[in-house]
């Protein structure tokens, strides 16, 4: 069983910065692949990025391409998501979830892959 944990969300100003962290218990180092997704009621899940925690592999969303960076503390077995230039639109709740295994790159992206989640956190982006 995979216990995930989340921190790190809160309020910040558009064009501020937040970093998110995820620490999949359970999961075998480097043999995982840990994502998170974001979403507001009424919609679906939306994938935000992800990581192979084999051999550190990101995917992003083209939302959030070249403003968010995935990566993976191999030694602490977290995965971390460091969001810059946030606007308002990134507003959401956030969810880490985590798979055992490395998937493809191409299905990193499939929330219906993973059965692990977090409880998830809050991002707030407003002046």
């Amino acid at each position: 069983q995979v216990q995930v944990t989340e921190s790190g969300g809160g309020l910040v100003q558009p064009g501020g910065s937040l970093r998110l962290s995820c620490a999949p218990s359970g999961l075998t180092r480097g043999a995982g692949t840990v994502a998170w997704f974001r979403q507001d009621p009424g919609k679906e899940r939306e994938f935000v990025a992800g990581i192979r925690t084999g051999d550190g592999h990101p995917k992003y969303a083209d939302s959030v391409r070249f403003r968010f960076t995935i990566s993976r503390d191999k030694v602490e077995n977290t995965v971390h998501l460091q969001m810059n230039n946030l606007k308002p639109e990134d507003t959401s709740v956030y969810y880490c979830a985590a798979y055992k295994g490395n998937l493809i790159v191409g299905a990193i992206s499939t929330p219906t892959l993973y059965d692990n989640w977090g409880q998830g956190t809050q991002v707030t982006v407003s002046s």
